[in-house]
């Protein structure tokens, strides 16, 4: 298939089951429909329903893939296993899901294809405005159609958005200590499908991510790096979905602004 034929399908499939699942659920949930998945972490009916509708389209787009889910992986860990495969999709039916059962935006829909652990392609769609963002390795990224390149703010002190959500205590306010007097600290959107375009749209110059889980962050990821911006692991090394449990991520507009961030955060105390 090619890469124009695959992104018409896995687009098509997006805005449908955004249509079908997401859109339909929007401020109509009842109380039973959002369930409490972990500490400060819900699931919804339309997380359910969405990742239903993703993986029956999905197999039918790329069969020989396998095929990994938020909601799949969270009943069955062992279907992370799968992330290292010579093809499969990843999925997170929702992203934003605290923001959705609030009736607020923003929340999104992420799909990743990824080669033995590399993600390869990424889609991001965000029905509420009805963006779509698109990155297939080494061939670019691209917003509805347009391809873009990362821009910084221009900002001094740059704009970062630090999610401080998974990080103990003492990292906590040693981050608070050393790193958040150099930037402009915004608040994140607790969705990381909103985060990564901000990166590269010119809206915030950075984040930090403590948990990487695969689905929250494949698709955004290659979206930076193929922008032209930077997104790594702390010690420069690239993001692979079959290490996804380990923790810390840096993403940034621009090398240089990756460098700068990199170096404060590996300079931490008991880093």
């Amino acid at each position: 298939m090619t890469e124009s034929a695959l992104d018409t399908a896995v687009a098509a499939l997006m805005r449908d089951t955004a249509q079908r699942t997401l859109l339909r659920h929007y401020r109509q949930l009842a109380d039973h429909e959002i369930v409490a998945k972990a500490a400060d972490d819900v699931v919804t009916i339309a997380d359910t329903e969405s990742e239903a509708l993703l993986i029956e389209g999905l197999a039918k787009i790329l069969p020989e893939a396998a095929i990994v889910g938020e909601e799949g992986s969270h009943a069955d860990p062992a279907l992370m296993d799968r992330l290292g495969d010579s093809l499969c999709w990843v999925i997170d039916p929702l992203d934003g899901t605290n923001n959705f059962a609030a009736g607020k935006p923003p929340f999104a829909i992420l799909i990743a294809l990824a080669e033995k652990g590399e993600t390869v392609a990424g889609w991001i769609y965000d029905p509420l405005i009805d963006r779509l963002c698109i990155a297939h390795r080494g061939k670019g990224a691209w917003v509805n159609g347009e391809r873009v390149m990362a821009q910084a703010t221009g900002q001094e002190p740059p704009v970062a958005a630090i999610s401080l959500v998974f990080v103990d205590k003492d990292k906590r306010e040693a981050m608070r200590q050393h790193i958040a007097p150099h930037y402009t600290l915004v608040d994140i959107p607790r969705c990381a499908a909103e985060q990564y375009p901000r990166i590269v749209l010119g809206v915030n110059d950075l984040s930090i991510f403590e948990r990487t889980l695969a689905w929250d962050h494949a698709a955004g990821v290659l979206f930076v790096n193929e922008a032209g911006g930077k997104a790594a692991r702390p010690d420069g090394s690239p993001y692979l979905l079959d290490r996804h449990l380990e923790p810390g991520l840096i993403a940034a507009s621009t090398p240089a602004l990756w460098d700068a961030m990199a170096e404060r955060l590996n300079a931490l105390p008991g880093e």
